[in-house]
């Protein structure tokens, strides 16, 4: 059912799809750090105009049989280019989130890329180890959409080695 799953980028007609997923409560709770308020539809289209403008982040539309499904995201935090996804809750268990990071990261330079996850998301922390990540650390923070401190991973999927050649 993945090989459906394709990568574009981000169009305009997308967002309110992008809003509905974030409507399920289920899937803001696990998020965790996502928006305090997911029903602000002016936060989220003053969100969406800012990171669509900043040309360091990579934003592409998950489909999936020619649907928006979801969306993926890798952007710069400090030096570190760091991953995201968000997959419509009625298409979990799919594989639609694994097939559309690696996806993504085979459109990202060598790595090395990063990732959070909160610690009691495991749907997401098995997609980042399918994806290669692994976890190389703990932090904590403040989750919005939560009301209270959440514990997270920290996970890096290694840089790939450099192609030697023949010497």
């Amino acid at each position: 059912m993945t090989s459906e799953v394709r990568l574009r980028p981000v169009r305009d007609e997308d967002l309110p799809a992008f809003f509905a997923h974030e409507q399920d409560p289920q899937a803001t709770w696990m998020a965790a750090f996502g928006p305090k308020d997911p029903a602000d539809r002016a936060a989220f289209d003053a969100h969406w105009a800012r990171i669509r403008a900043d040309p360091r982040i990579v934003l592409r539309t998950v489909t999936a049989g020619g649907e928006v499904v979801g969306r993926v995201a890798a952007f710069p935090v400090g030096e570190r280019t760091e991953v995201s996804y968000w997959i419509d809750p009625a298409r979990w268990g799919r594989g639609h989130a694994t097939a559309a990071l690696a996806a993504l990261l085979r459109e990202l330079p060598r790595g090395p890329v990063h990732a959070r996850a909160a610690k009691d998301n495991a749907a997401s922390l098995a997609v980042l180890r399918k994806c290669g990540f692994v976890v190389v650390g703990e932090d904590s923070g403040y989750a919005e959409s939560r009301g209270a401190e959440v514990e997270e991973y920290l996970l890096e999927l290694p840089a790939a080695p450099a192609d030697q050649g023949d010497h």
